[in-house]
């Protein structure tokens, strides 16, 4: 029934939304570029040191793992992207002229990046996160178009999205973005250092880290006033966490260095990346310079602190806590500690780890069922793994003992329910 009472409101109120969408973002009001500039941009598309820096570029956006099946060539597209609306497979961006964008001119690429329009204007999907890559400059904009241009062309025809009614009518994404799109370039705040607006940049535009640090709401618009304050993904089912360094902060405590490393090799002294996040090290973090990197951590660390949350009520340990003892000794001692402490380089601490601690338990249960696997990178490759235990726990056992470690040690957070745990057991994985 809300379901029917939801698309019934935005028969309703869409119409009106795309009238105010469309006067926000007619074809007149879009950017003009005089002929000459346009001339001398497409000469430099040949450029080898302009190619060599839109790859790395690319790499720093993550561009490949979206626009590439599993099994396929890089970049022709294919790979399906869930969304709570349906299903959005990603367009082919290789230089074919008949299925990639052979005969894209870079206008059209500009347009896509910074506007969220296709070749003939139509609006995007936001699926493909133009509500941060309109941050990127033009000049970053041309060399990732040189880059793309300069590889083999795939002959690989795009598929059209799975989306419901009424999200399938593209006109519907003009309300959208009239709520929750502003197009333009990221501009450097000159009260600060130009390290914090490297990393600004990195982080905000190509890196487009609030697409999943960030929480989203009904239609799947960002929560502007929670900039990297973390959020669930949605479908997937992970939770990205909040991104703060001070405290009230998701990684409250980390160093420069501990970011640094995460980013760089997939471990730290204070956790490991695992999930989503460890695809994006291996597809694009590790690849960055040191000075990236670098400015990512400082403008991090200048995240404001966080707002702490109410006072809880006294300090309850879960029911289960005897059993999820004898579950850790038995399966997780042996490697991470009896004390949760870890083992520096190899098994990450659970004493004080954000992500065992974090304000919902469901990366811990995942790790639990499906197993921790960090990613194999030049700084780490051979990286240490934790095997899966679905087949050998029940929900009971593996709340018992994700509660035990979220409450035992220093550790003091909330308590999860068998009945989440069958759920997330049960979650589609990417």
């Amino acid at each position: 029934m809300k379901r029917w009472w939801r698309r019934g409101i935005l028969i309703f109120v869409l119409p009106g939304m795309a009238l105010l969408g469309w006067w926000l973002f007619a074809p007149g009001r879009m950017l003009r570029v005089p002929a000459a500039q346009l001339e001398a941009e497409a000469a430099k598309l040949r450029d080898p040191a302009l190619i060599a820096r839109g790859e790395y570029l690319a790499a720093v956006g993550d561009c490949a793992a979206c626009h590439t099946e599993r099994g396929s060539q890089r970049y022709a597209g294919g790979r399906v992207l869930a969304t709570p609306f349906g299903d959005v497979p990603t367009p082919n961006i290789t230089p074919d002229p008949e299925t990639g964008i052979g005969r894209w001119s870079f206008e059209d690429f500009w347009r896509a990046l910074h506007e969220g329009k296709g070749r003939r204007g139509e609006s995007l999907y936001p699926v493909f996160p133009y509500t941060s890559f309109t941050k990127v400059t033009r000049d970053d904009a041309l060399a990732i178009f040189a880059w793309l241009k300069s590889l083999p062309p795939v002959h690989q025809p795009d598929r059209e999205p799975g989306l419901a009614f009424p999200y399938s009518v593209r006109g519907s994404l003009l309300a959208w973005r009239a709520l929750y799109f502003r197009p333009g370039v990221y501009r450097p705040d000159p009260a600060r250092s130009p390290e914090w607006n490297r990393g600004a940049y990195l982080v905000q535009g190509l890196g487009h880290c609030n697409e999943c640090h960030g929480t989203r709401n009904a239609w799947g618009g960002m929560e502007q006033d929670r900039h990297l304050a973390g959020g669930t993904i949605p479908v997937q089912d992970w939770y990205a966490p909040d991104l703060g360094t001070q405290p009230g902060g998701g990684l409250a405590g980390w160093s420069s260095n501990d970011i640094v490393d995460l980013l760089k090799t997939g471990r730290s002294a204070r956790g490991v990346a695992f999930g989503p996040m460890a695809d994006v090290v291996r597809n694009s973090t590790q690849h960055m310079s040191d000075a990236d990197l670098q400015a990512v951590a400082v403008y991090l660390q200048a995240l404001p602190a966080r707002v702490p949350a109410p006072a809880p009520g006294a300090f309850a340990q879960a029911a289960s806590h005897a059993q999820g003892a004898g579950l850790y000794l038995r399966q997780c001692a042996a490697c991470h500690g009896k004390q949760g402490e870890g083992v520096r380089g190899i098994y990450p601490p659970l004493d004080g780890n954000s992500s065992v601690t974090g304000p919902t338990a469901t990366n811990a249960v995942r790790s639990v069922l499906l197993g921790g696997f960090a990613p194999a990178t030049v700084g780490n490759p051979r990286p240490y793994s934790m095997p899966p235990f679905a087949q050998q726990l029940s929900d009971d056992e593996v709340a018992a003992v994700v509660n035990y470690i979220r409450q035992s040690w220093s550790n003091r957070a909330s308590a999860v329910w068998p009945a989440e745990v069958g759920r997330l057991r049960h979650t589609p994985v990417d």
